[in-house]
């Protein structure tokens, strides 16, 4: 698995993200571009925002029982794969400004540091090792980009 704490994996995440336009159409599953952005970027409001309710215990036993080796591990998803509730992106968004947004919190989180991550509280998953928040992060960016053909 790439490490997007490096420099030049960001870079190239990035180089793939300004290959999009907003007509770019997706090879599977049913979002537009701007909601595939937005959608990336849901991951990086939970770290850096306080915009999304965190689960109950009960529900972050579930998540870290049932979902937490499939968001971290080294394993691809599968194209269209079930997403939480608020991954869920129905209504139109701005391409430009979730790509924006998306930019921004990838180069943010690069800045930081894989330190920073290692042992940091998830939303869902409790304290996650540096080598999880980056198979996290890189893994849902590339299925997405894949996912849009660049």
């Amino acid at each position: 698995m790439k490490n997007i704490f490096k420099q030049e994996v960001t870079q190239e995440i990035i180089e793939r993200i300004n290959r999009l336009e907003n007509t770019t159409q997706p090879v599977w599953g049913k979002m537009t571009v701007g909601q595939m952005l937005a959608h990336c970027n849901v991951t990086y409001e939970m770290v850096y925002e306080d915009k999304h309710s965190k689960p109950s215990a009960f529900m972050k036993f579930i998540l870290k029982a049932f979902v937490k080796k499939t968001v971290v591990d080294e394993t691809p998803y599968k194209h269209n794969s079930r997403t939480a509730p608020q991954f869920l992106m129905t209504d139109p968004k701005d391409f430009s400004n979730e790509k924006q947004r998306l930019i921004s919190y990838i180069k943010k989180t690069q800045v930081n540091g894989e330190n920073f991550f290692d042992g940091k509280e998830s939303h869902s998953f409790g304290a996650l090792k540096k080598t999880e928040w980056n198979n996290m992060f890189y893994k849902h960016l590339d299925h997405h980009l894949s996912q849009f053909g660049v």
